[in-house]
């Protein structure tokens, strides 16, 4: 199961990396507990919108910007988790089969 939590903190942590900041750094800037930007990053707790935001302030990237890489990467993986489909009107029917005692007889 896709968990939008879980692909925003994944793309919020790879945009913090890319820019070699720190948590602590980035947790400073954005005025939210380390501990809990962890817990976003983590994809363990459901930010609300102004945390988003904020997050995405102190990042300098636009929540716009957050949201697309996060869409990109659920339709991905819908993409990866979609099942394959099978042709179920081009079933193939073993034809009749006579039975034994008529082909024994018909051999005679």
């Amino acid at each position: 199961m896709i968990l939008l939590r879980r692909e925003l903190g994944q793309v919020l942590r790879d945009r913090r990396r890319s820019l070699g900041r720190t948590l602590r750094d980035v947790s400073a800037s954005a005025k939210v507990s380390l501990g809990y930007l962890s817990e976003v990053e983590r994809g363990e707790k459901e930010a609300s919108s102004e945390l988003i935001s904020s997050i995405c302030a102190a990042l300098d990237v636009p929540l716009s910007v957050v949201l697309g890489d996060v869409s990109t990467r659920v339709a991905a993986s819908e993409r990866m988790s979609r099942p394959v489909p099978l042709p179920v009107g081009a079933e193939r029917v073993a034809p009749e089969r006579e039975p034994a005692t008529a082909t024994a007889r018909s051999a005679a």
